[in-house]
């Protein structure tokens, strides 16, 4: 048999790589600070939340942002993918904006579900020119180099909005929206959209049609009606809208009312309100609930690591190497503004009360935020003496404080994940398809519990190194490069032909649920073992059990599950 001679890539396949990077640019740029964006006093140009309302909208916006497209991808092949992608273009350039400008919670959070709505329209919409400019002779090769397109972006990205906040964070917002901008040049003057021809001799799938394959896939109406609703419940106590208490007992409330509702209905019933409550393919929701704790501990990296380098990390010792390769670079990895440094040394008397047992560790943390690590020690033999300090001995004691503690950014050190993808997934993927797809995957979810566990040394406030911290980093780099793209690669192995690209577009609600879960976690974990106990070591190893029994889970499935999800390609193939 002669070997497949593979095809160049049309012109789109370079347009849309091109836009991925710089959506990628502006995600990344802001996402991987946007925790400490968030929890940073306002005096410095934060938002000054607290880690359980960063938590929640780290978690709701993210799980729209993997919803949405199950929905938004049919109105791209409806109505046209450069219409629906300038759309996109231009719901995230305001809102990415307004992020920066806006001073309250409500108008933070509704800027950024501006930005998820319009990343959920772009996501579809840009996979699937790629899949749409690629064919069999290419189509492998296609997604590795779009792969890497995003991960060239989520390095770079973070690099950038470092750079910018030093000068202020509104910089990070405007550079973000910029680079969505840019996309209205490729968009406008050279993608060629890929659906138009197929629009023009076939019928593209209409919302309807999208509704009956998710409850194919998923379930049901009214199975969508009762899991809804009890996710955002679980979510709502972090924005403070209600308490704990009063989402648990809606919950317990909505649960009943379902059952009831449930015992009423009857199965031939054709009212979608009067169906039984109906489960879609089970061994694939039982997959997707496993992989959501993947992907829960997964978004750690982005929504907790950085707060976590902020306050419990020395990284003096990559400061040190830093300035030994380039002084400019150790300048540009470790700066710290001075005089915002001054103003938070000179409002700390107003803003703690020096007597309050614990304070030390609260001032400590306050400091954190402007990227110095000052021993408690010190800051007690300079602050805590009872005197008056004025604002010009502030300011000395700012410059001295910015040379000795000055610290390696945490968006600079988040970046390796990026950086090692891009250098080393080929490597990766290479000795990953030596062996049997799910094995990969359980064995990259271990790595997670190993990069966690390393993490977890910080117990009882103990600080770790700058070295441990880009460790535990890289092997959780190497198991997200094991199990991440082998998780589409197993849904396309096993389902049958005509249903692998549907089964690996809702593969995505394993990320969107996860990720949910993520902030919560995120939330509610940090500010309970690292900021109200000192114990941040207590929340890695919470993620690292978690990831001990996705890991489990996914063992168990393979052994007592996925033969029901790989009979059925058996059964399509046999009856073809």
């Amino acid at each position: 048999m002669s070997k497949l001679k593979r095809a160049p890539f049309g012109s789109s396949f370079f347009v849309a790589n091109i836009m991925e990077i710089f959506e990628r640019l502006a995600w990344y740029g802001f996402f991987t600070v946007s925790s400490l964006y968030m929890t940073s006093p306002i005096i410095q140009g934060g938002m000054g939340f607290n880690d359980e309302q960063r938590g929640f909208l780290q978690g709701i916006v993210p799980f729209f942002i993997y919803l949405l497209p199950a929905l938004t991808g049919a109105l791209g092949d409806r109505y046209g993918y450069r219409r629906m992608l300038l759309v996109a273009f231009a719901l995230m350039t305001p809102c990415y904006y307004l992020l920066g400008q806006v001073d309250s919670y409500g108008m933070f959070f509704l800027a950024f579900m501006g930005v998820a709505v319009g990343a959920g329209i772009f996501k579809p919409l840009i996979t699937g020119t790629v899949s749409h400019s690629t064919d069999d002779s290419n189509r492998s090769l296609g997604f590795g180099i779009f792969y890497m397109m995003v991960n060239i972006g989520g390095f770079i990205g973070p690099v950038v909005a470092g750079v910018m906040r030093d000068t202020s964070w509104d910089m990070v917002f405007i550079m973000a929206a910029v680079w969505i901008a840019i996309n209205f040049i490729p968009v406008t003057l050279f993608y060629k959209d890929p659906t138009a021809a197929l629009r023009a001799t076939a019928k593209p799938k209409s919302l309807k049609q999208t509704f009956v394959e998710m409850s194919e896939v998923l379930g049901n109406a009214r199975f969508a009606l009762i899991v809804f609703p009890i996710l955002i419940a679980f979510m709502l106590p972090g924005s403070k809208v209600i308490s704990e208490q009063s989402a648990y007992v809606f919950i317990a409330v909505w649960l009943v009312v379902n059952m009831v509702w449930n015992m009423l209905c009857t199965p031939t019933n054709t009212l979608w309100y009067r169906e039984k409550i109906r489960l879609g393919n089970k061994p694939f929701l039982i997959l997707i609930l496993i992989l959501s704790g993947f992907w829960a501990v997964y978004m750690q990296i982005f929504t907790t690591l950085p707060l976590f380098i902020r306050d419990y990390v020395d990284s003096s010792d990559l400061v040190r190497m830093a300035y030994g390769l380039s002084p400019t670079f150790g300048e540009l990895a470790s700066f710290v503004n001075a005089e915002q440094l001054t103003n938070a040394i000179s409002a700390l008397p107003s803003k703690f009360d020096y007597a309050e047992a614990g304070v030390l560790h609260k001032i400590y943390l306050e400091l954190a935020n402007y990227n110095v690590r000052v021993p408690q020690e010190v800051i007690e033999s300079t602050l805590l003496q009872g005197t008056v300090i004025s604002t010009e001995h502030a300011a000395t004691i700012a410059a001295q404080w910015a040379q000795d503690y000055r610290q390696f950014k945490p968006e600079y050190i988040a970046a390796v994940n990026f950086g090692s993808i891009v250098l080393l997934q080929v490597l990766v993927s290479a000795l990953s398809a030596r062996f049997k797809t799910f094995y990969v995957i359980i064995a990259g979810t271990m790595l997670f519990v190993a990069s966690y566990l390393l993490l977890a040394s910080s117990e009882s406030g103990q600080i770790i190194g700058g070295a441990i911290a880009v460790w535990a980093l890289l092997i959780f780099s190497i198991g997200e490069m094991m199990a991440s793209p082998k998780q589409m690669e197993y849904v396309a192995s096993v389902m049958p032909k005509e249903k692998a690209a549907m089964y690996q577009g809702y593969l995505y609600m394993a990320s969107a649920i996860g990720f949910l879960f993520a902030g919560k976690l995120s939330g509610w974990g940090y500010n309970k073992w690292g900021v109200e106990s000192n114990q941040p070591g207590h929340f890695w190893l919470f993620c690292a059990a978690i990831a001990t029994l996705t890991a489990v889970g996914l063992f168990l499935f393979n052994y007592f599950v996925a033969h029901k999800l790989e009979r059925a390609q058996t059964d399509a193939a046999a009856t073809a």
